[in-house]
């Protein structure tokens, strides 16, 4: 394993940023990091944080913060064992540096820089102060394929161009809600039929410890749809996680897409939701007192009749993070079902 510093220097809330444009055949090519390099014989995290620094921009280091370890795993590359450090003290004046053009970036503008897909995570966790971490950040072809905080797997999803095709690239879950990357989702509708009505659907109560939406009523179950997965394996695979419904691909019927897009804050942090859902039906009359809820995640469910779900929406009866179009794409469904004779 080698072994390297990296360096994210601090001044009037802006970062030091190398663009790395000046070496040919550079695995970072194009791409914006910090400074750092390698360890030299005999050197501590340290000395080589320090003498990278005086090299790459002439600075002499006088406050920095070791702020964690980053296993970096590439196909390209031997692996390495990074030590992550922010400084915010400094002497001398910045000079040119021949791994590529040092520039001071506005930390609100970071996000908009052609980034490793991990380095957006660790950005995260400096901007939210996170104690000290360890994080796993495994690439192939320069594509994320793994992301593991202290220990904890963390949610890889695609990231989709805007014609709503995959584009190759894959962002960590809270990032993707950070930047607002449009993304893709699975929703399930389970439908039962009634006498008064026509149609009840199941709700989901959220659960208070939800990073966004706490306590809200939901799809009856939903999620986001993993990297290199597909809905319809993620739908199946939601449904027995959050309700303990066991169902085949067979049973869902697919309804439509439905793009959707929303701002807001949860807890002081942005909240950018931008997602393409594909919608399905299951027509399943539950017991709601015989579902296993997945405790994380569901509070409660309910029966509600369809349309009293859509009115409820419009007046706000109760708290919800639900959108009428896509309750009308499963109404419509429903009624040109019953056309059909289906």
């Amino acid at each position: 394993m080698g072994l390297t510093t990296l360096c994210y220097v601090e001044q009037d809330e802006k970062y030091l940023m190398m663009h790395r444009i000046s070496k040919k055949n550079d695995v970072n090519k194009d791409k914006w990091i910090g400074i750092g390099g390698h360890f030299e014989y005999g050197e501590s995290p340290e000395d080589c944080l320090l003498r990278e620094a005086m090299e790459e921009t002439g600075l002499t280091l006088t406050h920095y913060v070791f702020r964690g370890i980053v296993t970096f795993l590439c196909d390209q590359l031997e692996p390495e064992y990074m030590c992550l450090y922010t400084a915010d003290a400094f002497t001398g004046e910045l000079t040119d540096c021949e791994e590529g053009i040092l520039e001071w970036v506005p930390k609100s503008e970071i996000s908009r820089l052609n980034l490793w897909e991990g380095d957006r995570i660790f950005f995260r966790l400096l901007e939210e102060n996170a104690p000290f971490f360890s994080l796993k950040l495994h690439y192939e072809h320069n594509v994320l394929q793994e992301a593991v905080l202290d220990g904890c797997p963390m949610e890889l999803i695609d990231i989709l161009n805007p014609d709503g095709t995959v584009s190759g690239r894959v962002g960590e879950r809270t990032v993707i809600h950070r930047e607002g990357s449009f993304h893709r989702t699975s929703h399930t509708w389970l439908v039962r039929g009634n006498r008064q009505t026509g149609y009840d659907v199941l709700l989901q109560k959220r659960a208070e410890g939800k990073d966004a939406f706490p306590g809200c009523y939901d799809i009856s179950s939903a999620g986001h749809i993993p990297a290199g997965s597909d809905a319809l394996d993620s739908a199946v695979r939601e449904l027995k996680e959050e309700l303990g419904i066991e169902a085949s691909k067979e049973e869902l019927r697919f309804v439509g897409t439905l793009e959707a897009s929303i701002e807001t804050e949860f807890y002081g942090k942005p909240f950018r939701n931008h997602e393409l859902s594909t919608v399905f039906v299951l027509k399943k009359d539950v017991d709601v007192a015989s579902l296993r809820l997945q405790e994380e995640e569901v509070e409660s469910v309910r029966w509600i009749g369809l349309e009293d779900c859509m009115q409820g929406i419009h007046g706000k009866a109760f708290e919800n993070c639900l959108i009428v179009e896509e309750l009308m794409l499963v109404k419509d469904y429903l009624e040109k079902e019953n056309e059909d004779g289906l």
